[in-house]
């Protein structure tokens, strides 16, 4: 349910019977201020400018047309003519029940199911994943999770670079080490194993030319070769697996299409660029030039779809990928969650793709552009030697802060029981201060903010759902035995019931601005909520009457569900016990 969508349609109807243009929106919005009702229509003084007419009478005329609504409790105009709406209270509490009985807390599907491809993570397989993949897979992999939770269609492509120049040396170094152990030994540590195999290509005479014959005969099809390249390949995906696992991302294997899927499309595209009048050719190498681009000079934006040599780039293979997941997979929305700094790149080959009619009008191209995770110093974070920081490490990191803080705030637990609990909480820290962050800015990586059990962090939000649930373990009963009608009696507990009639449409905003620090944000303010109405009205106090304690459990086992529900759609888990 999304109660702002609902009020949108109302008083657009309304509007439209008042005789206001059908392109004037109600422009509904929940208050900001207490006493100012529960939502506000504020489109009567854009539209009163467009007709000519008095805002405050033009917003009368709006509620002459409201008829009789049973989720309005009551409208009044207010300033120049803002339109407050207060909400039933019965129409809430009403509500708050239907969701109870649904399993998907009265989340309706999509009305128009999409096909979403969804294009995150991607690292290279020379080498292990390092903190720069972080973002771009725990973000990607949220909004995977929530565009089918809403019903879509969602194709997962890990775009992995698994081709070009480097692997004709990584090939060759393989050869050599599987002379004297098997290839699972040669790549345990695929760093070391890259470290290896450059020193050699820069300093070892006659293998820089051993690397390039290797490139060849893979480009080549050299069946030998390629079976040791799909060796390597098969050894340097379970090692991103191992990180998903830990990460508990959905990315299975079946979900790569890597850069060599498109080999034999590239060729083709040229010709087709070349042929369309698009691409032509400078210098040697295959351009394309875009106008549309140009800066501000008005020379046109370049991008070079061929080498000189004859080789192709990422240009060239990501205009193959839209091609492929247009046409291919059908797809409506194509999501990009890759890091800002490719905004450039992207931008040029979403216009080449548009120039050449790969992609209809309708389909769209989504940069999901995410910033820096900083250092403290500022600047990229980096181990305390400089060097790139490997994701395994940070994970196993994080696991050992949160397992040292369980253990001390609970050294009754039993060694298991403390190292699950440090599990599920120190990952889960480390992607919610990452989700939790507006994704296109940078954001500072802090050990001791992202752990901490107080504010927005995950352990926060992880415990507040603990409480919840011992609630009913003090009680003694199960929340399916729960009866009676909720009562929304106090402001506290109307408050509450508002915040959680507002899960869907926060659903609906991350659905469709791909930003998920929102749902984050409501996460906190639900918890926010929770305490105060916990704090303002006894659930188990003695002299509370039976049917105060069963409503109030019911708006329990409505937050601890709705926690619960929009943490598994960020890929958090949560604990019954903590």
């Amino acid at each position: 349910m999304n109660i702002r969508q609902q009020l949108n349609d109302i008083f657009q109807t309304a509007m439209t019977a008042a005789g206001i243009p059908a392109d004037c929106s109600p422009a509904v919005a929940p208050a900001k201020k207490a006493g100012f009702g529960d939502y506000q229509a504020n489109g009567a003084m854009a539209a009163a400018k467009k007709v000519g007419s008095n805002p405050r009478e033009l917003a009368a005329k709006i509620i002459d047309n409201l008829g009789e609504q049973p989720m309005i409790e009551k409208v009044e105009i207010a300033g120049p003519g803002f339109i407050n709406i207060h909400l039933s209270d019965t129409w809430l509490a009403e509500t708050l029940a239907a969701a109870r009985a649904d399993e998907r807390l009265n989340i309706a599907s999509a009305a128009e199911p999409l096909t979403a491809v969804l294009d995150y993570s991607h690292p290279n397989l020379a080498k292990e994943m390092h903190v720069g993949h972080l973002r771009t897979t725990i973000i990607g992999d949220a909004l995977a999770r929530l565009l089918e939770f809403q019903g879509h269609t969602v194709i997962r492509q890990n775009h992995m670079g698994d081709w070009g120049t480097q692997f004709g040396m990584l090939l060759a170094h393989l050869a050599d080490q599987m002379e004297n152990q098997d290839a699972e030994v040669a790549l345990a540590d695929l760093e070391v194993f890259y470290r290896e195999a450059k020193v050699r290509f820069d300093e070892e005479e006659g293998f820089a030319d051993r690397a390039r014959e290797y490139v060849v005969k893979l480009q080549g099809g050299d069946v030998d070769c390629l079976k040791l390249w799909q060796r390597f390949i098969d050894i340097s995906i379970s090692h991103a697996e191992e990180i998903y696992d830990k990460l508990k991302v959905t990315l299975k294997r079946s979900d790569v299409y890597a850069e060599s899927q498109y080999n034999d499309d590239l060729p083709v595209l040229v010709k087709d660029l070349i042929d369309r009048g698009i691409a032509v050719e400078d210098q040697g190498a295959i351009v394309a030039f875009l106008p549309e681009m140009a800066d501000k000079e008005g020379n046109p934006s370049v991008v070079i779809i061929q080498k000189k040599g004859g080789g192709y780039l990422y240009a060239t293979t990501d205009l193959a990928a839209i091609r492929y997941r247009a046409n291919v997979l059908k797809a409506d929305r194509i999501l990009y969650v890759v890091d800002a700094r490719q905004s450039l790149h992207l931008q040029q080959a979403f216009t080449v793709a548009r120039k050449a009619g790969y992609i209809a009008d309708e389909q769209t191209l989504e940069h999901c552009a995410f910033g820096t995770m900083m250092g403290d110093d500022g600047k990229p974070f980096k181990t305390r030697t400089g060097g790139t920081v490997k994701l395994a490490a940070l994970l196993d990191e994080a696991v050992e802060r949160a397992t040292a803080l369980v253990a001390a705030k609970n050294p009754d637990l039993s060694a298991e029981q403390q190292a699950e609990i440090g599990r599920v909480v120190g990952i889960g820290a480390v992607k919610y201060a990452d989700l939790s962050k507006t994704r296109t800015n940078d954001y500072v990586f802090n050990w001791d903010s992202m752990l901490a059990f107080e504010g927005n962090t995950a352990p926060y939000l992880q415990y507040a759902y603990t409480r919840v649930r011992s609630i009913f373990r003090r009680a003694g009963v199960e929340p399916s035995a729960l009866t009676g009608e909720i009562k929304l009696g106090t402001d506290a507990e109307r408050a509450l019931a508002i915040k959680l009639n507002q899960f869907g449409e926060v659903l609906d905003q991350v659905a469709k601005d791909t930003f998920p620090h929102v749902l984050c944000t409501y996460l906190y303010e639900l918890a926010s909520a929770y305490m105060g109405f916990y704090e303002a009205c006894p659930v188990l106090k003695e002299g509370v009457s039976e049917e105060d304690k069963q409503s109030r459990l019911q708006l329990c086992d409505l937050v601890a569900r709705t926690l619960a529900t929009g943490l598994d759609l960020l890929g958090i888990e949560v604990l019954e016990q903590m």
